[in-house]
């Protein structure tokens, strides 16, 4: 996989839209970690998805530090270990849903759930918060847009080559 030059800015960091993708060695480790039992969504996809006025559903998988640290704009927090518990009632089992975590492995496991309790159209954001932020799309947490990103912690760390590292 090459990287297409044009998409570099001069911080180094590809445009939104633009990016090549996750690298090599981040497809090799996302195979290893994903039983493939969720569909996924490439970040690029998702964005697009989400400037449309649609319904998506976004569920964040990881830990509340985590979650306050950084999420997606709307993402509702699903603390991980409340998984095997949570019944989501109240919510159309027809609505679309995108679940995430830092790259995929704990929301994976939310998307199983979720296909459990009837849920249709759920699919697991493809390398996770720390592809979208990789790819240059934006994050948030409570004060607004922000370039935190909680990177789980210091052996996954290194997946994550944009945005500040916060450990809080």
């Amino acid at each position: 996989m090459g990287i297409c030059l044009g998409s570099l800015t001069a911080c180094g960091q590809t445009e939104p839209g633009k990016a090549a993708g996750p690298s090599p060695g981040y497809t090799r480790l996302l195979q290893t970690l994903y039983r493939n039992t969720v569909p996924t969504v490439m970040p690029a996809a998702l964005a697009k998805e989400l400037r449309q006025p649609a319904d998506v559903l976004l569920l964040d998988s990881r830990t509340p530090v985590e979650y306050k640290v950084s999420h997606l704009r709307g993402a509702r927090f699903v603390h991980y270990d409340s998984i095997a518990t949570e019944k989501f009632e109240g919510v159309d089992r027809s609505r679309p849903v995108v679940v995430y975590c830092s790259v995929g492995y704990r929301s994976e496991r939310l998307g199983e759930r979720l296909h459990a309790l009837g849920f249709k159209q759920v699919r697991n954001l493809y390398g996770g918060l720390f592809e979208w932020v990789n790819e240059g799309y934006p994050v948030y947490n409570a004060q607004g847009p922000t370039k935190n990103v909680h990177p789980y912690s210091l052996l996954w760390s290194p997946w994550l080559k944009q945005g500040n590292k916060v450990y809080k």
